[in-house]
């Protein structure tokens, strides 16, 4: 038996047969497995992740024994190998197993009945033997001699991985990320996993690097976190980052000379991988993909200004009060001036909070250019922003990814510079989360003949991704931007509206309410509460019962719970426990699946895009049918089934509660929003912001008054590190240094 996997005090090691295999993610290796040990009768269930695995096999676990309050008795285990049996049955049912190819069951019992407790020792030192037996001839000796190799591979991985500290779900990822070369790939370059392998950052490539000899100063380990650094900036949102900056952050990291680190940065500049730009007298450098898509989005940015209008000449005079005519609608003077605006512009961007007519100006815009025969799109970042496009405007508004025709297949875009969109005018609504990445791949497959309409609030949350795009394109000065700042008379009475833009201005203060039975609803609450115990049971207490019961509304389907953060007391996974016990309390079906219970009538959210279900990040759906037969759970988006296996729950999570970042570009009934000092370093003006215009009907916050003023007051976050805005007015990406 292999002993390599040491047993840590409270654990056990256990070994026996696989009798079933009840679930195995090809991806991820986790598997749940019902196991036969010697001398027992009954099988017992075994989870945990391993390579590859089939009924017949012997295995052994390091784990602990666990009481699954759905499943019972289940033994978890830490690792999972695969072990060669010790006797002459164990034996003909490994061979039959299928991990070595070239045998089946037939076969199997021939080379055991000839070779007994042997046969592993002729397969791998006398496989020229085998050629002696029925049925065996030179096509089929090379597949087992083949089927054999590959299993000494695999072991040999695992053994080596697991020597230097892999956990064995890593170890799963790594193999299928390398196959037969991950010893050689990993014992050259432990810093490639932090590119290839989900889950694995510099810490752990390091501590791996470290484990194999590699030394602390070696340039290998500085390039490495010169890259780490700059990517883990990006994931805050920067692009451009300068050099004192940049210098700093890697010695935190890194603890190395400073020689070492400046030659690993000159290397990561010969090769291409890091750009260096000089603006100004200053230093800064970029990833090279970060670069490329600035220089994109400013490239294409000049060469769509430079195009033709393609509707004559349009006299504002004439055709705006015509279409103020045809929908009864009238304009203010500065929509006018906006329509006139875009009437003769090529490039524009509309920028404004709630209740400033953003949508009326683009409906007018629309109107006057119907009868000119225009071919039109519309799109937005997310699905449910595209639907509130099309149900504003009466026209088909898609996803940008649906736009530019993503290839789930080929993983990229059919549109672009090379297929451009056959488009006269393209307007795209909630731009304010268009990263820079997507920015590029959008306006590259804009024609320059077409017209580009960006609307969005440049207030709220900057893009999840990396760049502020629609900042820069206003702050560049050469754009022709409206910023429309008017509450106009029928948005006035409603208190989310003018209150969103008092926090917007920082001029929000507590506001103070009539309370009691002949109180007047209003449609803004603020709920003090300092205690992180009494914000979750008032929280609880309005979304299951104050709100459904005053306002009408369902807990599920229109109330929507949204905090700053996933993790603590107030954050999505403590909340989403707490409100799931509440409002679905007795699912008829549930299963429990990475550490998240999904029961039949769970509110649940698509975290990425998934093509080909054709559901995307930030769609909300309702659990309808758990069907532990068939190891599936069916979700209903919109009316319309969409089928997960158990392996795929990863991609969904439960959404009584959500981040406000996954907000953005939906709206709902009512919104709840929990506030803490406990949430200090995500207190920023423009996040509360983003939450409170979320909100159609009503707005709850319930928190600590300290907190809220704190957000307010706070303005910093939409400060990132980008060179877009000086490369749009043509003074920025001239002073490339190689």
């Amino acid at each position: 038996m292999d002993q390599s996997i040491s047993v840590a005090p409270g654990e056990e090691r256990i070994t026996g047969v696989v009798d079933k295999v009840s679930f195995f993610s090809e991806s991820s290796g986790f598997s749940v497995l019902r196991l036969l040990r010697k001398g027992e009768r009954d099988s017992l269930t075994v989870v945990g992740c391993v390579a590859a695995v089939t009924i017949g096999q012997h295995i052994e676990a390091v784990g602990c024994w666990h009481n699954d309050k759905n499943w019972g008795i289940q033994f978890k285990a830490r690792h999972i190998g695969v072990i060669p049996p010790d006797t002459l049955e164990g034996i003909a049912r490994y061979l039959s197993s299928g991990m070595v190819k070239g045998v089946g069951p037939h076969l199997a019992k021939v080379l055991v009945l000839a070779y007994g407790m042997e046969v592993f020792t002729v397969i791998e030192d006398y496989p020229e033997k085998l050629r002696e037996l029925p049925g065996i001839g030179k096509k089929r000796l090379q597949q087992i001699i083949a089927g054999w190799a590959e299993q000494k591979a695999v072991k040999k991985i695992m053994l080596f991985l697991q020597s230097h500290g892999v956990s064995t779900a890593r170890m799963v990822r790594i193999y299928r990320a390398y196959g037969d070369e991950a010893v050689a790939v990993v014992s050259a370059n432990p810093y490639r996993l932090i590119h290839d392998i989900p889950g694995i950052g510099f810490k752990s490539a390091d501590q791996i690097a470290r484990n194999i000899g590699i030394p602390m100063d070696s340039p290998l380990r500085a390039r490495a976190g010169i890259g780490y650094t700059l990517q883990e900036l990006s994931l805050e949102g920067h692009c451009r980052v300068p050099e004192p900056i940049l210098l700093a952050a890697c010695r935190r990291l890194l603890t190395i000379p400073e020689r070492v680190l400046v030659e690993a940065l000159l290397q990561e500049l010969s090769i291409g991988t890091v750009i260096a730009v000089e603006v100004e007298g200053e230093k800064s450098y970029y990833l090279v993909s970060l670069f490329r898509a600035e220089t994109g989005v400013a490239t294409s940015i000049r060469r769509i200004m430079q195009g033709v209008l393609p509707w004559k000449n349009l006299d504002p005079a004439k055709v705006i009060p015509e279409a103020e005519k045809q929908s009864a609608i009238e304009l203010s003077e500065s929509q006018r001036s906006a329509v006139a605006l875009a009437l003769s512009s090529k490039f524009m961007v509309i920028t404004g909070g709630p209740g400033v007519g953003k949508t009326t100006i683009i409906n007018t815009i629309l109107n006057i250019l119907e009868r000119e025969e225009l071919k039109v799109l519309l799109c937005a970042p997310t699905g449910r922003a595209a639907k509130r496009l099309s149900e504003a405007t009466g026209m088909e508004a898609k996803t940008i990814h649906r736009l530019l025709e993503f290839d789930p297949f080929l993983r990229d875009f059919r549109r672009g510079s090379s297929c451009p969109l056959e488009a006269d005018l393209v307007i795209v609504d909630e731009a304010s989360m268009i990263d820079v990445v997507l920015m590029n791949r959008l306006l590259a497959a804009i024609s320059s003949r077409a017209v580009l309409i960006f609307a969005g609030d440049v207030d709220q949350l900057p893009p999840v991704g990396p760049g502020f795009v629609l900042a820069d394109m206003i702050n560049s000065g050469v754009l022709a931007v409206v910023r429309l700042t008017e509450i106009f008379r029928q948005a006035e009475s409603s208190m989310i509206i003018v209150n969103a833009h008092r926090i917007n201005r920082g001029e929000f203060s507590l506001p103070s309410y009539p309370s009691g039975e002949g109180a007047e609803l209003s449609d803004f609450y603020v709920v003090p509460s300092e205690s992180t115990a009494d914000i979750q049971r008032r929280l609880l207490l309005v979304v299951a019962e104050r709100i459904p019961d005053r306002f009408n509304m369902d807990p599920h389907r229109d109330i929507q719970v949204l905090t700053p953060m996933n993790k603590g007391p107030l954050g999505t996974r403590a909340l989403n426990t707490l409100l799931q016990e509440r409002l679905n309390p007795h699912p008829s079906r549930k299963i429990v699946r990475y550490e998240t219970t999904y029961a039949e009538g769970d509110k649940v959210i698509q975290m990425v895009n998934n093509y080909d279900k054709e559901v995307f990040n930030g769609d909300i759906g309702r659990i309808a049918v758990v069907d532990e037969e068939e190891n599936t759970i069916s979700v209903l988006y919109d009316g319309r089934e969409v089928l997960y296996e158990f392996g795929e729950l990863e991609e969904i999570a439960l959404a009584y509660a959500i981040t406000i970042h996954k907000s953005q570009g939906s709206e709902y009934p009512a919104v709840v929003i929990p506030l803490s000092m406990q949430h200090f370093s995500m207190l920023e003006r423009n996040l509360v912001y983003t939450a409170v215009t979320r909100a159609k009907k009503l707005v709850m916050i319930i928190g600590d008054p300290k907190a809220l003023s704190t957000a307010v007051g706070n303005k910093r976050s939409s400060q990132r590190m980008t060179g877009l805005a000086a490369m749009i007015s043509g003074g920025g990406e001239d002073n490339l240094r190689d």
